[in-house]
């Protein structure tokens, strides 16, 4: 049985969205020097702090299903 959107979507769709799969993300451009001034010159919140130490840890852990290696 055929999947109901295969004919939705042609075939340059299709190639677009292959070269698109295949792409590496990234910034669009350098951060400006008041954008890294700022960024320097910014504590981070501890409670986000903490928040982000716990995901990593608990994703560090992570089994089965669903685990990114």
């Amino acid at each position: 049985m055929s999947d109901p959107a295969d004919d939705l979507v042609d075939d340059t769709t299709r190639s677009v969205e292959e070269e698109e799969a295949h792409q590496q993300g990234g910034a669009d451009r350098p951060p400006t020097s008041k954008e890294e001034g700022l960024a320097e010159s910014t504590d981070p919140d501890p409670e986000v702090a903490e928040a982000y130490k716990e995901a990593t840890e608990r994703g560090a852990e992570a089994k089965g299903e669903g685990r990114i290696d």
